[in-house]
């Protein structure tokens, strides 16, 4: 007699496409409603219509103590649907990279704080970029005083990254590529091995391209994110078989001749990946093929190869994107508005390959398109955002009024194995704390209020305060954002970093200079 299948195990037959639910969750937007189908869709659309004295309490809070607030896409559905109810203007959400570009604003527009509202890294880099720009008078917190991290993240500080980076190190005109979803202190380990530029899922294909065009004979080690790695890899492959014409149209200086070297000299880390885009597997690829072949396929540049691929053949069909969360937010937003200005009714289904707290902004979005478009005796568009997970991904609340929430169950994070679309370290952030720490500002003492503020990196690296040498790297980023090309700084790091200074030969090594990994 064969033994009774667990649910765990039903979880991950699904994954493979075995006994998979007939259907994924989905969420359909119109102007005046949103009409979810399955339990996980229920459970985001719920919050979307926040209880208002919540709302009220919160803006009152912000309002009166100059409180502002810098969110990731990825907060639960909750908070989020709070958040964009409130009338108070310093409320942003947001990737990282533009989560500190807001907080900058808002110091200078007169907020006296800034809550942040996602992982360590996060709010680490939002205080590293205002202490550069001259904002270092305005505190900045997060909601709790344990630790929120990073399955992503964390990789980089194992010893096999501090491996990979001593390879670099020891082979001449190198240059690390590190993703911006990494603490501070890893970047500034980072940048005192082998030279260092930051980069976000939107800006990697052609801040690497640019690299390769202004340094000869260049290496580039990308980490940690070895699916955004191995995407990268397939993108460059695609390319390398194009057109230059093509070619030409993502990078000027680039052709089918220059691409095949970069292929040679582009090398991965093999060892990191986040929790919750690691689940958009093969099952789930498979799922989409068979039975949504219709719809518009959105991908973040860290979900696995298999689930990359379907999305990047959607892409060059028209049908589908590969890049950011904002990248994925203006693709959905400008089909839509497509769609209005065709004249005629449709509907459209968008499959949403990152974390579901996405949702938020989506529904935002493209409700008060739909509204506008209703308002002004368009046709009715209806949008269909699918989320390619388990049905069951939820958890069962102890609210009366509400008796399941996304995520999973015992916060057992998510996994290919048939888990959820969610992170359960961006959901430690959590409404409750958030009010609780809006009206402990300005009447709690400094000493309690420090407990929450961002961890500050008193180490020295190789002579030098962490923060200043790990910064540096986010600043050869803002470079090439404003310029569109490295910094002459930075070229002259690579060229020259070899030479000028004894190559590490050994993690040991690494160790007796304060880089420990």
């Amino acid at each position: 007699m064969s033994a009774p299948i667990t649910t765990e195990h039903k979880r991950r037959l699904e994954a493979q496409g075995v006994g998979a639910p007939k259907k994924f969750p989905v969420l359909a937007i119109t102007h005046d409603s949103l009409k979810p189908e399955g339990a996980f869709a229920e459970a985001q659309a719920v919050y979307l219509n926040p209880v208002q004295e919540l709302v009220k309490e919160l803006d009152a809070l912000l309002t009166e103590k100059k409180i502002g607030i810098c969110a990731h896409f990825y907060m639960g559905p909750e908070l989020q649907g709070v958040l964009s109810s409130c009338k108070w203007p310093h409320i942003f959400v947001a990737d990282s990279l533009a989560m500190a570009d807001a907080a900058i604003e808002m110091a200078k527009a007169g907020v006296e704080a800034v809550v942040v509202l996602g992982v360590d890294f996060m709010s680490e880099n939002v205080r590293a970029q205002m202490d550069f720009l001259g904002c270092e008078h305005v505190p900045v917190y997060r909601v709790r005083t344990e630790e929120i991290g990073c399955s992503l993240a964390e990789s980089a500080d194992q010893p096999a990254y501090g491996k990979y980076l001593l390879q670099a190190a020891n082979q001449a005109n190198s240059l690390h590529v590190v993703y911006i979803n990494t603490g501070l202190l890893t970047k500034a380990k980072a940048h005192a091995v082998v030279p260092t530029i930051t980069c976000t899922s939107s800006n990697v294909v052609k801040l690497v391209l640019q690299a390769y065009s202004q340094i000869p004979d260049l290496h580039v080690w990308f980490g940690p994110d070895t699916y955004m790695g191995g995407n990268l890899v397939a993108m460059f492959t695609a390319l390398s078989t194009m057109d230059d014409a093509v070619i030409k149209q993502v990078h000027p200086a680039h052709d089918q001749s220059s691409m095949k070297k970069v292929l040679e000299t582009f090398h991965a880390f093999q060892e990191g990946t986040c929790i919750v885009h690691h689940m958009f597997g093969e099952g789930v690829a498979k799922k989409i093929r068979k039975e949504y072949p219709d719809a518009y396929v959105t991908a973040h540049l860290e979900v696995p190869g298999e689930m990359f691929a379907v999305a990047l053949e959607a892409q060059h069909a028209g049908r589908g994107v590969v890049g950011a969360t904002s990248n994925i937010l203006s693709f959905i937003t400008e089909k839509a508005q497509q769609m209005i200005a065709a004249g005629k009714p449709a509907t459209a289904q968008f499959i949403l390959g990152t974390e579901a707290g996405m949702i938020t902004p989506i529904v935002r979005k493209v409700q008060a398109m739909l509204a506008e478009n209703h308002a002004k005796g368009g046709p009715e568009v209806q949008i269909d955002i699918v989320f390619p997970v388990a049905s069951e991904a939820i958890a069962e609340s102890e609210d009366a009024d509400l008796k399941i929430v996304p995520g999973v169950a015992a916060g057992e994070g998510c996994s290919a194995g048939g888990g959820c679309a969610t992170c359960p370290y961006m959901k430690m952030n959590s409404l409750e704390a958030l009010v609780k720490l809006c009206r402990d500002i300005g009447t709690k003492e400094p000493e309690e209020l420090a407990k929450l503020q961002p961890r500050k990196y008193t180490e020295l690296v190789r002579g030098r305060a962490a923060a200043e040498v790990g910064g540096e790297s986010i600043m050869h980023m803002r470079h090439y954002f404003r310029e569109k090309e490295l910094s002459e700084e930075l070229i002259k790091d690579v060229q020259t970093r070899h030479t000028t200074s004894k190559p590490p030969a050994s993690l040991p090594w690494v160790r007796n200079e304060g880089l420990d990994w």
